[in-house]
């Protein structure tokens, strides 16, 4: 039997691989790559940008490095990385107030870490937040470390009153992101967009 230490250190992902694009699950006897979508990233961050939103908040995140590249590489976009997610709230808020479109782009694990700048912050001064949330430990995932966060983050969602639509098709995507900044404001509350394994990896 494989003792616990031993099987840990064989299905990290390996350190020599650059994270922004792959990740590869390593089990005894097989290897599994997975690379992310460079042309599905650009989709995205074009259509953030074909929604009016110059400013985005974001952790970086495997599935989310090279739309993240994009947003450093563009000189009309304000990318503000933070060293966790619930800092990317308050920026968020400030951003409303000052009249400028924000968008925020975090993994589902750092969604469930900024719970309570969500809860205490946006949602108790109706502060609208639109969240781009990369959906770990979903159908089809790996590794088991992303798995609970996956089990929990619908539930989670819908706890917390929270509107949610699940990005699938690159095709449809902008007008997904369009549309939840869009209701974002109108209802003056979080709303979510779960960036799925269809469309992030290739």
């Amino acid at each position: 039997m494989m003792r616990r230490d031993a099987w840990i250190a064989a299905t990290r992902p390996r350190l020599d691989t650059p994270s922004t694009t792959r990740d590869t699950f390593r089990t005894p006897g097989k290897s599994r790559a997975m690379t992310v979508s460079y042309d599905n990233s650009k989709i995205i961050f074009d259509g953030i940008k074909a929604a009016g939103i110059r400013s985005i908040s974001a952790l970086p995140e495997t599935w989310l490095g090279p739309l993240l590249q994009r947003a450093e590489d563009d000189p009309d976009v304000h990318l503000l990385q933070v060293a966790k997610e619930e800092e990317a709230i308050g920026i968020a808020a400030g951003a409303y107030f000052a009249g400028m479109p924000h968008v925020l782009l975090m993994q589902n694990h750092g969604f469930l870490a900024a719970i309570n700048g969500i809860v205490s912050l946006a949602q108790l001064y109706r502060v609208p937040l639109c969240m781009l949330i990369a959906l770990r430990g979903h159908w089809g995932e790996p590794y088991p470390w992303h798995t609970r966060g996956g089990i929990v983050t619908e539930p989670v969602l819908r706890a917390l009153e929270i509107p949610f639509e699940y990005a699938r098709d690159p095709q449809q995507v902008a007008k997904q992101i369009r549309e939840a900044w869009t209701f974002s404001h109108s209802s003056l509350s979080p709303v979510a967009l779960l960036l799925t394994r269809d469309l992030m990896e290739d």
